[in-house]
């Protein structure tokens, strides 16, 4: 693996660099631990701890996301960052917490997470002591934050935008019926790999008294609007007869959420 004027290679006792001195000790004797995955779940555009420890001093640490083509992330040594050779896309994005990375922290901080963030990285360390990885495995999330539920004639909507991962969407009434829901549901991801849901439903006419619900989740979370039956009655008065009369008719359908 190379990328401009360093060249990394790695026979699991050693890393080495070119046009710079070594950075990190060679232990002929000595096998890399590698520390079992690590699940970690962030949310969209929030701010995201990667964990990651060592033993020992005059530490380097180089985070790699691995499942984009070993994309380095993060690199630290000789006391400070080192991001000449960082990724774009990660640029202003990440940090360390120096003021603990002398206690064996080193952990990583990746703010304004997205999408393409998802994925594994690999967190390399090296002291006197010996070398170390550790591998995370990074998901990120967009839960559903509202679903739009509405009715126009006997055609029934329900939507929410901006989700990930791809996103489930159900209808059904309350009480039960027996008979079967017609509906089209189509999932459009956007430019940040996000995703938009829209689902449209056939209302029958002769059917009045039921409560429709639409359901839309995530494996993180799953939110519900419902369009209740008419319970309230509105009132029309009447000047057209000698008395004025009031005339009550039911006022429609009101949309609820919830979470479920």
């Amino acid at each position: 693996y190379s990328f401009c004027s360093i060249f990394w290679y790695m026979d699991m006792k050693q890393l080495k660099y070119t046009n710079t001195k070594p950075l990190i000790h060679d232990f002929d004797h000595v096998s890399l631990p590698v520390v079992a995955d690590t699940e970690v779940s962030c949310i969209f555009m929030e701010r995201c701890m990667l964990p990651c420890s060592y033993g020992g001093s005059d530490v380097v640490i180089h985070w790699i996301q691995v499942s984009a083509g070993d994309l380095i992330v993060h690199s630290f040594y000789h006391n400070k960052d080192q991001l000449e050779h960082q990724n774009q896309r990660f640029r202003g994005r990440t940090s360390l917490s120096s003021d603990q990375i002398s206690t064996g922290n080193a952990s990583l901080q990746l703010t304004k997470v997205e999408v393409r963030d998802e994925g594994k990285y690999r967190c390399y360390t090296s002291t006197i002591d010996g070398n170390k990885e550790s591998f995370i495995n990074l998901k990120i999330d967009a839960p559903v934050q509202k679903v739009n539920i509405q009715q126009t004639g006997n055609q029934m909507t329900c939507s929410s935008e901006g989700l990930y991962p791809k996103p489930n969407l159900t209808w059904t009434t309350s009480p039960p019926s027996n008979m079967s829901l017609q509906y089209k549901t189509t999932a459009q991801e956007t430019q940040q790999l996000l995703y938009n849901i829209n689902s449209s439903l056939m209302v029958s006419e002769r059917v009045k008294d039921l409560d429709y619900s639409c359901t839309i989740s995530t494996h993180r979370n799953r939110k519900r609007a419902t369009l209740s039956r008419a319970c309230e009655y509105s009132m029309l008065l009447v000047m057209m007869t000698p008395a004025p009369i009031l005339i009550f008719g039911p006022k429609g359908r009101t949309s609820t959420q919830r979470d479920s």
